[in-house]
């Protein structure tokens, strides 16, 4: 079967080199890839928002089966018109992938079914925020309501750094939406937990620490994520029981409520405090750079996970995990998660040698003859796995020494919370 994976970044050099091991597969092509799934793959520059020159594109090359990596074009409705054009996808529909294109619709269907969130309110005006505010306690979370690249979310201070950022979503900082969230702040310790969805049944398919700001001792704005470890040793199985009971199954059966069903990957965002997890977000795919973490570590033919999930035979396949951790630090642009520049020379990749449990990742990378460039803000994702985190740092520090790049910068304590 030849198959296609959409997208450019990370997590698609993740999942296009792990499912590249799998027997049922033909040929992968990569719309459009990067410099990295290039090995594995074909890489088709299509522009894969347009959805007609997309579909033409996967009939030319005889193509059954689509990933879809990111969120946009889940939100924008991916899922649906190739369905209704007869082509196999993994993703979620349009409806159901609110609930990461809508942070307004997710919180609704939180407060609706009883799930455990952070207390909020929905703005659509200035007066709105302000009455929020009368009644609110320092920080507040501002989360604009549309997709923004993981930059939507401001942890304010002060009340007037509140009513400043909310201006500016109104205003139309972030396209997707000029509507916003305002949350309290929860404290705890962060752990995003990941399954594989059907219309009959979901299975767990790993957890994960993220680190979202872009300096060191989590300082300075949020980002895409700049590192992750798994598994996240917060998620025990004490936990894990309520994250399933409190929120997995009620956000599932609310859905159901609605008559629609999701089909894909589910990242479940939390909080966990005292022992109780709380929903801080979801979103509608794998996470990056947490899947560069998560399928290293994946023993089961994923392309066989995501294939009994379209066909929902979810519940028939065991997943089996290597019994190891891993580790990514992300290389950036400088200038990230602000301007940066593209098109500067990344050396020295092909001279590294790696071993077995080491891989470098490409995300914001292109080739330009015989180069490697940059090509975006989070470029490339150093990751190792092993027995002890400690170890895998240093590990991955000392690749990054050797890549010769000088627009580069990265955060040197990933895994701060479990490396004392």
């Amino acid at each position: 079967m030849n198959i296609a994976i959409i997208g450019s970044g990370g997590r698609e050099h993740a999942i296009t080199k792990n499912i590249y091991k799998s027997k049922k597969i033909s040929k992968i092509y990569c719309i459009p890839g990067n410099a990295g799934t290039s090995e594995f793959a074909i890489n088709l520059n299509v522009d894969f928002s347009n959805f007609s020159l997309l579909l033409g594109t996967l009939k030319i090359y005889n193509i059954k089966f689509v990933i879809v990596g990111p969120e946009q074009p889940l939100v924008d409705g991916l899922s649906d018109y190739l369905r209704k054009n007869n082509v196999k996808v993994f993703g979620p529909d349009k409806y159901t992938a609110q609930l990461e294109g809508s942070k307004a619709f997710m919180k609704s269907l939180c407060k609706n079914n009883s799930i455990p969130t952070a207390n909020f309110k929905i703005c659509k005006k200035p007066i709105e925020v302000l009455r929020f505010l009368k009644n609110s306690r320092m920080p507040v979370v501002v989360k604009a309501d549309g997709l923004a690249a993981g930059k939507g979310v401001t942890i304010c201070k002060t009340k007037k750094e509140v009513v400043k950022i909310s201006k500016e979503i109104f205003e139309g900082k972030f396209k997707t939406s000029k509507k916003l969230v305002l949350e309290e702040f929860l404290k705890g310790e962060e752990a995003s937990y990941f399954i594989v969805v059907d219309k009959k049944s979901f299975s767990f398919i790993g957890s994960a620490q993220d680190h979202k700001r872009v300096g060191e001792g989590e300082t300075g704005p949020n980002t895409g994520g700049m590192g992750a470890y798994s598994p996240a040793p917060i998620v025990n199985k004490k936990i894990e029981k309520k994250i399933i009971d409190k929120i997995i199954k009620p956000t599932l059966k609310a859905l159901k409520k609605k008559g629609k069903s999701y089909t894909g990957f589910l990242y479940v965002g939390l909080m966990i405090d005292k022992g109780e997890p709380y929903l801080i977000e979801y979103n509608i795919r794998m996470g990056d750079p947490e899947c560069q973490v998560i399928l290293p570590r994946l023993e089961t033919d994923l392309f066989e996970i995501l294939e009994a999930a379209v066909k929902n035979k979810l519940h028939e396949i065991k997943i089996r995990w290597k019994k190891t951790k891993c580790m990514t630090v992300v290389l950036c642009s400088k200038g990230y998660p602000g301007s940066y520049k593209k098109g500067s020379k990344i050396g020295n990749l092909d001279k590294i040698k790696l071993n077995k449990n080491s891989m470098i990742f490409h995300a914001g990378t292109k080739k330009e003859g015989n180069k490697i460039v940059s090509n975006g803000g989070r470029v490339l994702n150093i990751t190792s796995s092993g027995k002890n985190y400690s170890t895998l740092r240093k590990n991955i520090i000392k690749i990054i020494k050797k890549i010769n790049w000088k627009e580069g910068f990265f955060r040197k304590d990933i895994g701060w919370r479990i490396i004392k």
